[in-house]
């Protein structure tokens, strides 16, 4: 199928993750092109430049649902600033109302518009397969880390330094032997004194530090609950500098029920994707 062009698009951002939004309801560009697609619209200079390419789909399970791709192309089951910025969108275009629900490969999501409507609150799918025992050498020494799926794969590790070499760090843990074949993303954690915390994301598919991370916040919030023991709500300050809010009810197991990830999103621009963007 030849794809049409010009294609309209929205560009947006939650706390710094920034996505191309296009509504795939009604234009039908295949499955099989999506990929493609998505490395060359998020390359940045060249294209519209993106961490992730989101489309809107139809949905018999939900309002709405969504393909969502990794700038390199990678189909990622989950994105919580991603499923922020669509939850805005699909209010803003009327595909739902204040309160729905988006289908994902992690599950269905529920989302709400908050009072203000750039801010959006998301139900998290449950997060599984907590390990908090894991040792891992970074530079010339062990360092203790936890990994938890909330969504997609998260590794955490506090540290006490902003300087942290992320990229290099983030890189070694991500292909690490342990979390093969599929890798995982890795979050650096420091406690700040106003009883905050700050994270640094490694991500997965865009394979650099991104300005913040959903399912990272949210990894890290549990692991500051249970390993440094704060309470819900944590406040997670992102490498962009905006906060993102995580809610939640810890368990012994553990298991983490009702988790929430709310947070400011920004409607960049609106525009016409050329043929030439793909170039």
């Amino acid at each position: 199928m030849a794809i049409t062009f010009p294609i309209a698009f929205e560009k947006m951002s939650g706390t710094g993750n920034d996505f191309v939004i296009i509504d795939n309801r009604a234009l039908g560009i295949p499955l099989a092109e999506q990929a493609d697609l998505a490395r060359k619209i998020c390359r940045r200079m060249f294209s519209i430049g993106a961490d992730g390419l989101i489309f809107i789909e139809k949905s018999t399970k939900a309002d709405f649902g969504w393909n969502f791709y990794n700038a390199d192309g990678s189909v990622a089951e989950m994105c919580g600033n991603g499923s922020r910025c669509a939850a805005r969108f699909a209010y803003r275009h009327k595909i739902a109302g204040k309160k729905m629900k988006l289908e994902t490969l992690a599950g269905i999501v529920e989302a709400e518009i908050c009072e203000e409507d750039d801010v959006v609150r998301v139900k998290m799918t449950q997060p599984y397969d907590f390990r908090l025992d894991i040792s891992l050498k970074l530079g010339d020494e062990e360092c203790a880390a936890a990994y938890v799926n909330t969504g997609v794969p998260h590794v955490v590790i506090f540290v006490n330094d902003d300087d942290v070499p992320v990229k290099t760090w983030g890189r070694k843990v991500r292909f690490h032997e342990m979390f093969e074949p599929k890798g995982t993303n890795v979050n650096f954690v420091k406690l700040l004194p106003d009883g905050k915390i700050k994270v640094r994301t490694y991500e997965r598919g865009v394979e650099d530090e991104t300005m913040a991370c959903g399912t990272g916040a949210v990894a890290s919030a549990l692991f500051a609950s249970m390993l440094k023991g704060m309470d819900s709500p944590v406040e997670v300050i992102t490498t962009g500098g905006d906060m993102l809010t995580i809610l939640f009810d810890l368990h012994d197991g553990p298991v983490a029920e009702n988790v929430y990830l709310q947070g400011p999103t920004r409607l960049i621009c609106i525009g016409n994707l050329t043929a030439e963007a793909l170039l």
